[in-house]
């Protein structure tokens, strides 16, 4: 554990995270990752997207409680605060939200792996970070969570989590059994992007990095928009293809409100 969380790998670690970051985005502007409405043959063979989910999502999930279990700090009650909702969020989209999902859509297993690749990634740098990096008396104790830092943080970080779980709401019932349509989603935060629910957890993972107060933070909110961002941008594109002047005229942006 000591050699993988030398503060000098580590923060390497991150500066590449960081600038692959932009890599990814500027990438994947011009290729569209192959699942959801994207799904093509190309991407290779594809299993059930419920499972493609599961499979995707809860290694990270899994990694973070080892990291958290095998540390000396492990006690710790700032650090076990900030783990638990790092764990919460997985928790729901490793368990929970794949069984959620209706229809018989499928994702292709490059994609999966992609994902676990990122996802343990994240692991890496957040439960690195909290339990392995991080100076002991860099939170000050228990008083952190009294912080302004932490409190704004934790509320961004619900705010955020609310609109994804109700823009992933709006999405699901979009139809009615046996329906296959498509349709503009509506409501909450809609209303301003095309991708309310990518907006929802970008802003997460932005409360995030504020109430850890860290680099790993900011590196994960910076990762989530990388990612996001492009796929918002070519849904938009699509929404605008299919639906015309009824998409354009409702102004929406792709995930930032009013911004971007």
């Amino acid at each position: 554990m000591q050699e993988i969380f030398n503060p000098e790998v580590f923060n390497t670690v991150l500066s590449v995270m960081a600038l692959s970051a932009v890599v990814v985005f500027l990438c994947l502007l011009k290729v569209e990752a192959g699942y959801g409405v994207a799904y093509t043959k190309k991407w290779g063979p594809a299993v059930n997207n419920k499972l493609g989910w599961i499979l995707m999502e809860a290694p990270v999930f899994f990694a973070m409680l080892w990291l958290w279990l095998s540390s000396d700090r492990r006690g710790d009650t700032v650090l076990v605060v900030m783990a638990l909702l790092f764990l919460f969020h997985y928790f729901q989209r490793s368990f929970v939200f794949p069984f959620l999902i209706k229809g018989k859509s499928v994702m292709p297993l490059s994609v999966i792996l992609m994902g676990v690749t990122f996802n343990t990634l994240n692991a890496y740098m957040i439960g690195g970070w909290l339990f392995y990096v991080s100076p002991v008396d860099y939170y000050g104790g228990v008083s952190w969570l009294m912080s302004p830092m932490f409190i704004i943080g934790c509320v961004i970080f619900f705010v955020g989590m609310a609109i994804n779980w109700h823009s992933d709401y709006i999405i699901r019932h979009l139809r009615k059994p046996g329906d296959t349509g498509h349709y503009i989603p509506r409501g909450g935060m809609f209303c301003y992007v095309t991708s309310a629910n990518y907006f929802g957890e970008f802003l997460e993972w932005c409360g995030f990095a504020l109430l850890t107060f860290s680099a790993a933070g900011a590196v994960f909110a910076l990762w989530t928009f990388a990612n996001l961002a492009p796929r918002a941008r070519k849904l938009h594109q699509r929404y605008e293809r299919e639906f015309g002047d009824e998409y354009k005229k409702l102004n929406r942006k792709y995930i930032l409100p009013y911004i971007y």
